[in-house]
């Protein structure tokens, strides 16, 4: 059974900042001849790995609601200059718009189960028939 993660974005204000700060990322990366997929290191590895990589994404709150998610390729245990043990987690280049789900400031990472996942946004409409700006916006104002 595939499960997810949901992680919050810190310090990113927009779904376009995010892809904005991967790709410089990825820029610098080939410049220095180094792996080009997006990582995000955390500090525990998920203990329910093996339904996380049967096609698991990693889905980013930005600005208090889930927005967008990544597929999650690998996760792959390191050490850190100070020999602390870490989780890297390994992500595709793609970054797909999902519905907006409000989501409270938490530590860490959550586990998301498929069923209670966000819709993937295909158009610049959500099911609701509002533009996805609009509702960011109404989101922003307090106002949905």
């Amino acid at each position: 059974m595939t499960l997810h993660l949901v992680k919050l974005c810190v310090g990113v204000q927009s779904v376009e900042e995010l892809a904005e700060r991967q790709a410089l990322r990825r820029a610098e990366c080939r410049a220095a001849g180094e792996r080009q997929n997006p990582v995000h290191v955390t500090r525990m590895m998920p203990r329910r790995s093996a339904e996380i990589l049967q096609g698991g994404s990693i889905y980013w709150v930005i600005k208090g609601s889930l927005q967008v998610r990544q597929n999650i390729l690998a996760l792959e245990p390191v050490t850190d200059a100070t020999g602390i043990r870490r989780c890297r987690i390994v992500l595709d280049y793609k970054l797909t718009a999902t519905e907006l789900q409000p989501r409270r400031p938490f530590q860490g990472w959550r586990y998301l189960d498929v069923a209670d996942a966000p819709k993937d946004i295909t158009n610049s409409k959500t099911s609701d028939g509002l533009p996805l700006q609009m509702q960011r916006r109404l989101r922003e104002l307090g106002a949905w």
